[in-house]
């Protein structure tokens, strides 16, 4: 009896693995327009501004299939929260409003915290604030204060009060955290434009989805073109097929300086 035992545990191990696998293979790979966690982080270099950018055209999307929903009944203008730590400042600038998307450039409530506290105080309370329509913040390094206590606050009013969060994670290593989505980015080359080959292209991003709760990890190649985000799959996590920086959509001040993409 033993051993019958042993071969009907086998069985039922290798019938529990086969179920995990077939389970993981029909889950559904991420693509734009699926809803976005509630609570998502993206890390990027400081030196690029492709977090900011990526994150942002990540919120849009998301925003923009809550406009074409079936309670859509008019415009969204609700305003989104713009937070950032003085380090976050000096390494990527302040959001450029001219250089915004024209959806949201009159919308954008921008708030620069002295310390990581209060950056963090700041983003808590935007996400309590339903009058807003999304939540942005940039954060540098892996502060103390940020710490799986401070995440899991900020994802549970999240998802209390139904604002999305999306915090860049500047020069950050991957910590501990309770963000259900977790996205690595780095910029991607531009398609040349069709008329005018010395212009800038529209911005790209090399993406690599390394956690989420309900969409097995991938990499793709982001494209906005203002109106639509669209995604193509790569085929390993090195992303080859677009290796050389360009600089991105979208509009940071620094110093005086514009970054314009």
């Amino acid at each position: 009896m033993s051993d019958s035992f042993c071969v009907l545990a086998g069985q039922s191990m290798l019938s529990a693995r086969d179920l995990v696998a077939s389970s993981a293979a029909r889950a559904a790979q991420w693509r734009p327009g699926l809803k976005a966690a509630s609570n998502s982080e993206v890390f990027a270099a400081g030196n690029d501004a492709s977090g900011g950018s990526a994150a942002l055209a990540l919120a849009l999307d998301e925003l923009r299939q809550l406009d074409q929903g079936p309670l859509a009944e008019a415009e969204d203008r609700r305003a989104v929260l713009w937070v950032q730590d003085r380090a976050s400042v000096r390494l990527t600038g302040r959001p450029y409003r001219p250089g915004l998307p024209q959806a949201i450039r009159h919308r954008v409530i921008h708030v620069m915290a002295e310390k990581v506290e209060d950056a963090l105080f700041a983003l808590e309370e935007g996400l309590r604030c339903r009058d807003l329509a999304c939540v942005i913040g940039e954060l540098a390094g892996n502060p103390r204060a940020l710490d799986f206590t401070a995440s899991r606050r900020l994802s549970l009013a999240a998802e209390k009060h139904g604002v999305p969060l999306w915090l860049v994670r500047i020069d950050a290593a991957r910590d501990l955290s309770s963000a259900r989505m977790r996205w690595q980015v780095k910029p991607a080359v531009s398609h040349a434009p069709q008329w005018n080959a010395q212009a800038p292209g529209q911005p790209r991003w090399h993406a690599e989805l390394f956690r989420a709760r309900s969409h097995p990890p991938g990499n793709w190649i982001l494209s906005d073109d203002g109106q639509t985000l669209t995604a193509d799959r790569t085929v390993s996590a090195s992303g080859k097929r677009a290796t050389a920086p360009h600089p991105v959509g979208m509009a940071f001040a620094a110093g005086g300086r514009s970054l314009a993409g």
